[in-house]
């Protein structure tokens, strides 16, 4: 410190100092004993060096009546949580772009618990976010509810607080993305629930309640990695995306942001000539969708959410000439491409956050329609797949559409905006095939008389190919094409450039 310094500045600087690693070296250290880094050490990586602008640093736990002042500004830093302003991906999106509201609850401070000037803290950062209309990253790592702030006289219950609600009334209005590692439990898992997209490493453990609530209610004890692994959560829909560690976690919230943050100026691509062979010849082998979307976007921009819950459906973003794209795509793979009710509720929750932020969607259509059958009504099918058509209904941003192959039924027409009508381009590859149905239960059906009255079963089963390929002739993609059902069928290799013309040119006004 130089000699030089009024001793209001550096009583200013002592006081900072002890909010940060340097300082409280024993709450460092066992961060790093875990594996875990400390919640500045995530903001560091996180920020663009030198942007953050902090509220509230020189908080502390409200236990001044029953604690040391000096113990508790070491020891409750900033009272568990780290607020304030930031750019983020400032050299790829440009500085007015990037800014962003950051928040980084605090593990190390009371197990992350949260206090009375905690909750004020995340009070005025959505406060900020609503206003100033920027995006959030939080940090969720935490226990939820304090009941230690004894200075705190004027509350019972500790119920009067607004951080919930001002968290949640940001949906729609502000991008927010939750990252955990660790322990999130009670408050804190609301607060990851209610994110637009959460991000959790492999160590995380995620629940409305943590162990000593469950044994509280008399539900038995549980160790906390018994609550909500991440492994479950991301079967279950609750984490979009699982990551190796708080580096990887950091690194995929960057990414993600930058999606809503607008276009990138430098970009490459994979040679597009590959997509001309991409699609079997026999129409009954699938393929891998992935390997589609990761040709037809700008390279290592596709990322993908949720990938293992609700599989038929692939959603996530890409980038086209720089351009962010929400995309959705049926994978063939998984149920031959059917939406069942989870790919259904994940399809439309996923279009609805992204039109609210005025993302165009590029749909990559190959399903043969809603899954059916009794076991599919047992969960809720009618009321959850039709969501898809409400949601596309009130999409406000440009569609595009692109029939890979199979495009039948209601399924079809929820995977372009609920009708065919609704894109601003709708093509098919030369491997498009349409119809009411499937073409396979089309002719059963539709052929059912003629089917039977043949005995012979290699006769019947002749009869019943000649059926499907006549059939597949009139619902081919070029005959969808002349019939004005779809506006064209296109080179597959062309699909990325038609993309880009048709959103460029829906988006020019």
């Amino acid at each position: 410190m130089d000699n030089d310094t009024r001793p209001e500045l550096a009583a200013l600087q002592q006081r900072q100092a002890k909010t940060l690693d340097a300082e409280r070296a024993e709450a460092r250290d066992k961060r790093h004993a875990k594996g875990y880094r400390t919640a500045r050490e995530n903001l560091v990586d996180l920020v663009d060096a030198g942007s953050f602008v902090e509220y509230g640093q020189l908080a502390v736990a409200a236990q001044r009546s029953r604690r040391d002042y000096e113990d508790l500004q070491r020891s409750t830093a900033a009272d568990g949580i780290i607020t304030g302003l930031a750019s983020i991906n400032g050299e790829r999106v440009g500085d007015s772009a990037a800014q962003s509201v950051v928040i980084v609850n605090d593990y190390s401070v009371l197990a992350g618990t949260q206090g009375f000037f905690h909750h004020k803290k995340l009070d005025r950062a959505c406060e900020l976010a609503e206003r100033l209309k920027l995006p959030v990253v939080m940090y969720t790592e935490g226990g939820g509810g304090r009941p230690g702030d004894t200075d705190v006289t004027t509350q019972i219950a500790g119920l009067d607080v607004r951080s919930f609600s001002a968290w949640a009334r940001l949906s729609g209005r502000v991008p927010r993305i939750a990252v955990n590692n660790g322990y999130c439990f009670a408050g804190n898992a609301a607060l990851f629930g209610c994110a637009d997209f959460g991000i959790a490493t492999r160590n995380s453990w995620i629940g409305m309640a943590g162990p000593a609530m469950i044994e509280g209610g008399g539900l038995g004890h549980y160790e906390p990695t018994e609550i909500g692994p991440s492994k479950s959560q991301e079967r279950n829909g609750v984490v979009d995306i699982v990551a190796e560690d708080e580096a990887d976690a950091t690194r995929l919230a960057r990414q993600l942001l930058s999606y809503f943050q607008g276009p990138i100026d430098t970009w490459q691509c994979a040679d597009q000539a590959v997509l001309r062979d991409i699609i079997p010849e026999d129409r009954r082998w699938a393929y891998p969708v992935r390997r589609i979307i990761e040709t037809i976007a700008d390279k290592d921009s596709f990322l993908e959410l949720r990938r293992v819950f609700g599989r038929g459906v692939v959603t996530g973003f890409i980038r086209i000439e720089g351009r962010p794209i929400a995309l959705v795509a049926n994978d063939c793979q998984q149920l031959g491409g059917a939406l069942d009710s989870e790919s259904s509720e994940k399809a439309a929750e996923f279009l609805g956050i992204c039109d609210a932020f005025g993302l165009p969607v590029l749909s990559l259509t190959d399903t043969p329609g809603f899954m059916v059958g009794p076991a599919s009504e047992e969960e809720g099918a009618v009321r959850r797949m039709s969501r898809l058509f409400r949601v596309g209904a009130s999409l406000r941003v440009p569609v595009v559409a692109v029939f890979l192959r199979k495009g039948y039924g209601l399924g079809a027409m929820a995977m372009v905006g609920g009708s065919f009508a609704e894109p601003v381009y709708s093509a098919a590859w030369p491997t498009g095939e349409f119809g009411a149905m499937g073409l396979e239960g089309a002719v059963r059906l539709g052929f059912r008389k003629e089917l039977e009255a043949v005995t012979d079963p290699q006769e019947r089963n002749a009869l019943f190919e000649e059926l499907l390929a006549r059939m597949y002739e009139v619902g081919k993609a070029t005959e969808a094409a002349a019939h004005l059902e779809i506006d064209a069928v296109i080179d597959p290799a062309e699909t990325r450039a038609v993309v880009a013309r048709a959103l460029a040119a829906s988006q020019a006004g």
